[in-house]
Parts: structure tokens; sequence; C-alpha cells
């Protein structure tokens, strides 16, 4: 029996906080407009993960990221061929910076995580409500777990 070797699809995610709850992206897909981690995969020209989701929050906010934890690494169900290994953080940004924002995000929003439950039916991925329900259990670990390359 032959097995066909995974390569991960690594992607990022963000988680943050604010005082209007949690800041999201809603962007386009196939299925319609979906809501969303600021998120992506990461590249070959990103340095560190840390890079690649201060990049995405960026790219899809306009606003700077300050990661303050890793909130954990999720491994998304097969779809197809594909299957992701999701690296999320939870951290804070400033003020947006730029108007124009990634061509597929629509809109940012800021939503508790009880408004956020009440879209579940616009979630773009299961991974979204995995690491809500991490983040309100207070799950938090130290970026110094996450080594860059020398």
């Amino acid at each position: 029996m032959s097995h066909a070797r995974w390569r991960p699809n690594v992607t990022v995610a963000a988680y943050i906080e604010g005082p209007d709850g949690l800041l999201w992206v809603q962007e386009r897909s196939a299925a319609g407009p979906r809501l969303n981690n600021a998120a992506g995969h990461l590249e070959l020209e990103d340095a560190s993960l840390l890079d690649a989701v201060c990049r995405e929050v960026w790219e899809e906010t306009g606003r700077r990221f300050q990661p303050g934890s890793l909130l954990g690494v999720y491994l998304g169900e097969p779809s197809g061929e594909l299957r992701y290994l999701r690296f999320a953080f939870v951290g804070t940004v400033g003020p947006r910076e730029r108007e124009a924002l990634d061509p597929a995000i629509i809109d940012t929003l800021w939503l508790s995580p009880a408004q956020l439950r009440g879209r579940a039916a616009e979630l773009r991925s299961a991974l979204v409500l995995a690491g809500l329900a991490d983040y309100e259990a207070g799950v938090r670990h130290p970026l110094t777990l996450l080594h860059p390359l020398p």
C-alpha cells in the first residue's frame, strides 16, 4: 500500500484584541462573503512565522500587529489534496495606517466572541472556532516556543 507524503501548507492567523472585541476580516470567497481571522500562508520571503502573521495582518487590515503569544497550532481537515497546519497568534494592533487592503478583503469588523459564534454560518473555516475556544479558555504560549532560522 502506498502512502502519499504530506507537504504542509503552513498558514498563520491572528486573534487581534481590542476594546470592542476581536478584529475579524470579511473576505470574498467562491461561496460568498466569509468571516475569518487576518490570516494567510507562510511565504518563502518570510523570515519567520511572526513575520508572516505581521505581514498578513498588515495586508488584510492596514494595521501593524504586535504578537503577544502563540495561541496554538491547528491541523485542518483535509480538503481534496490540501491540508493546512495553522499557527495562531494573539496580539494587538495600532490604528489603521492605510486604506488599500488585500483585494480579497471586503471589510474589517470588531466582534465579540459571542457575536462571531452567532455568525458561524459565515465562517471561512472550522479552525476559526477551534482557536476561539482556546482564546476564551485563556490558552497562551510564549513566543519563545518559536525558533526562527539563525
